[in-house]
C-alpha cells in the first residue's frame, strides 16, 4: 500500500478513537447561534430516560422567554414536568467570541461553558438540586443541532453524578412565531 493510503487509514482508524467535539461541525448549515436562536419565545417537549437512553423516566415541556440586555441573552425558562411540578430558571448567556460561549443561571454552580460551530452547540454545566448540599449536584452535558427549518433544534443531553452518567435527556426545541 502507498505511504499516502496508509496515512489515510491511519487517520480514519485513530479518528473513530477521538471524542466527538465541537469544531466537528465547523461548516456544517444551518448556522446556529444560541444567543440568536431563544431571542424571543421558544417551547420544548423532552423527557428524562434512565441511564441507557432506553426507558422513559421524566416527561416534561418548557416555555423559554429570551431577550437581549446589555449585551447578554436573558433567558427565562420554566420547565413542567409530567407530574406537575413546575421548575423555573433564568439565564444569563453571553456570548464570548465567535464560537465560544458562558452562562450563569440561578440554580447553576459556577459558569456553564459552550462552544457552537456549524449547526451544533456544545455545552456543560452544574445544576444545584438541593442548594448548599454538594451531594445534589449534577453535571448535563448537551448537544443541540439546528435543523434546516431553522425552527427546530434537537437537544440531546447526558446528565451524571460524580462522572458517572445516571440518565439522558431528549429534547426538542421549536421556536414560537
Amino acid at each position: 500500500m502507498p505511504l499516502g493510503g496508509v496515512l489515510v487509514a491511519l487517520s480514519l482508524a485513530l479518528g473513530g478513537c477521538t471524542t466527538l467535539q465541537p469544531p466537528h461541525f465547523a461548516g456544517t448549515q444551518p448556522l446556529l447561534e444560541p444567543d440568536r436562536f431563544f431571542t424571543g419565545h421558544t417551547c420544548s417537549w423532552g423527557v428524562f430516560e434512565d441511564r441507557a437512553g432506553a426507558n422513559p423516566r421524566r416527561p416534561f415541556t418548557t416555555e423559554c422567554f429570551g431577550r437581549r440586555e446589555r449585551g447578554e441573552l436573558i433567558l427565562a425558562q420554566t420547565f413542567t414536568y409530567g407530574d406537575g411540578t413546575v421548575q423555573h430558571r433564568v439565564w444569563r448567556i453571553r456570548r464570548l467570541d465567535l464560537h465560544h460561549y458562558e452562562a450563569v443561571a440561578n440554580d447553576v454552580v459556577g459558569v456553564g461553558r459552550g462552544e457552537a460551530y456549524g449547526n451544533a452547540f456544545h455545552w456543560e454545566y452544574t445544576v444545584a438540586l438541593k442548594p448548599g448540599n454538594p451531594l445534589f449536584r449534577v453535571k448535563l452535558k448537551q448537544w443541540m443541532y439546528l435543523q434546516k427549518d431553522l425552527r427546530t433544534l434537537l437537544n440531546r443531553g447526558t446528565v451524571s453524578v460524580f462522572g458517572v452518567t445516571v440518565a439522558q435527556v431528549t429534547e426538542e426545541f421549536r421556536r414560537q412565531p
